[in-house]
């Protein structure tokens, strides 16, 4: 893994910053912690690109304001949200503008690296772009109604225990729902089945024309 891959750690706990950044150092990244999303902001300006890992919960500024900024001063770097525990719905939020991924603490370190090597072959592959809409929408073909709805209620950022209550069924059978949603896309992650379900959203919508007479 070369050494020139940079990973800013924001995040307001020192022991955060200080665990990743020895756990990435020793697997070939250069790190830079930082300690609050306004500071970030101040240091990445015309600074060197790398991935962000972004914590979803800070003082003063949170990840989803610091993401936004980045958005709208074309600070263009892949970012990977921390989340903790009962943060999913400002994770999909952060997903649907764009973050490679989450990843909820205590994280395990494949986990965290295999994010990040996607977020380095994006910065690297500059033409590569989010999987395809058409791609996408034939890999959800392959999911059942009821499949499908748990994936959407998923994308707005629901429990599990709300998308029971609005389908009309029990949690454990959305459960079941949502393994075999996963087991069809072959996805081994919720951030991995919200790509897909983000991507096909961005299939053009095609209209019926009006019927012609014959």
């Amino acid at each position: 893994m070369p050494n020139e891959r940079l990973v800013y750690i924001v995040d307001d706990d020192d022991a955060v910053r200080r665990s990743a950044s020895f756990m990435l150092k020793h697997a070939g990244f250069q790190t830079r912690p930082i300690e609050s999303g306004i500071e970030f902001l101040r240091q990445c300006k015309g600074a060197e690109r790398g991935c962000v890992l972004l914590d979803i919960k800070m003082p003063e500024m949170d990840g989803l304001e610091v993401q936004q900024e980045m958005i709208s001063n074309g600070i263009n770097m892949p970012v990977i949200v921390l989340t903790g525990h009962g943060d999913v719905g400002l994770a999909v939020r952060a997903m649907r503008a764009g973050a490679v991924s989450f990843i909820a603490k205590p994280y395990e370190k494949q986990e965290l690296i295999a994010a990040l090597e996607e977020g380095f072959e994006r910065l690297e592959n500059r033409d590569l772009k989010e999987m395809a809409a058409s791609e996408a929408q034939v890999r959800l073909a392959c999911l059942t109604g009821r499949e499908r709805d748990v994936l959407d209620g998923l994308m707005t950022g629901y429990p599990n225990k709300t998308i029971a209550y609005d389908l009309g069924i029990s949690p454990r059978t959305v459960e079941i729902y949502r393994a075999n949603m996963m087991e069809k896309l072959r996805v081994q992650s919720l951030a991995e089945a919200l790509r897909i379900g983000f991507a096909a959203e961005k299939a053009p919508t095609i209209e019926a024309g009006p019927i012609q007479a014959k």
